[in-house]
């Protein structure tokens, strides 16, 4: 949770597990900051809801949680994600900035074969299949993430071709006419030095505007067509 000045962190553990924490002084990243401990309240199954509210991306996408009520507004596209225990609601700026980048794609004609790399709770590749890819593959390391997309997927009435695990440090990604990429800078990284040929389009996200410039080039000869950025984060849009 964050609020003004406070970022509030929960962790779990078995009981004997976790360092007792005494309030006290600390530097993090280089900041000063004041830490301290409390046992978290019996209600934290239900408090974290509060921080998960529906998102309009693009004016077209409606991302929202199941707890949230679908939109009834013509001509946008209502998709529920639960992220369980995955990574990924649609809230943060690096998915977000994903998902504008490809609604631009489908506007501008875009179809055919699509595979997500890191699909986390499912919602790009879920977006994707609604949005009139197919066929659709996503892939993550974390057998949560695709638990959680699995379900997702379900629970919009789309069918993905392919939920499976998948090492991208260990291997190649599979090549699809689009490749979507919410990752951190040092795996798009590997997934660019790895790639047996590159797509007709990636959209990659997951990166601090400072590592755009170094992820673009990586991903050669594919040329930037498109760069967003929200609260030092950006994604970008690289086509043949």
């Amino acid at each position: 949770m964050e609020g003004d000045g406070v970022v509030e962190l929960a962790v779990y553990g078995a009981p004997g597990e976790l360092p007792e924490l005494d309030r006290g002084e600390a530097v993090l990243g280089g900041v000063p900051v004041t830490v301290s401990a409390a046992e978290v309240r019996d209600d934290w199954a239900e408090r974290w809801k509060r921080f998960h509210v529906p998102v309009v991306v693009g004016g077209r996408l409606r991302v929202r949680p199941p707890w949230e009520a679908a939109t009834s507004e013509p001509g946008l596209i209502d998709l529920v994600i639960d992220p369980g225990r995955a990574f990924g609601t649609g809230s943060h700026s690096t998915t977000r900035l994903a998902l504008e980048l490809l609604l631009e794609l489908a506007q501008n004609g875009a179809r055919g074969s699509l595979c997500d790399l890191g699909c986390g709770s499912g919602v790009l590749a879920i977006a994707a299949a609604r949005l009139g890819f197919a066929p659709v593959s996503a892939l993550d390391l974390d057998p949560l993430a695709l638990q959680a997309t699995a379900a997702n997927a379900h629970d919009n009435g789309v069918a993905l071709e392919r939920i499976e695990r998948f090492d991208l440090r260990g291997a190649p990604a599979p090549v699809a006419e689009v490749v979507t990429a919410n990752l951190m800078r040092p795996l798009l990284l590997r997934v660019a030095r790895q790639l047996d040929a590159r797509p007709r389009a990636l959209i990659a996200s997951g990166l601090l505007e400072e590592e755009a410039d170094e992820v673009a080039g990586a991903f050669a000869p594919l040329r930037e067509r498109r760069r967003l950025s929200d609260g030092g984060w950006s994604a970008l849009l690289l086509e043949r």
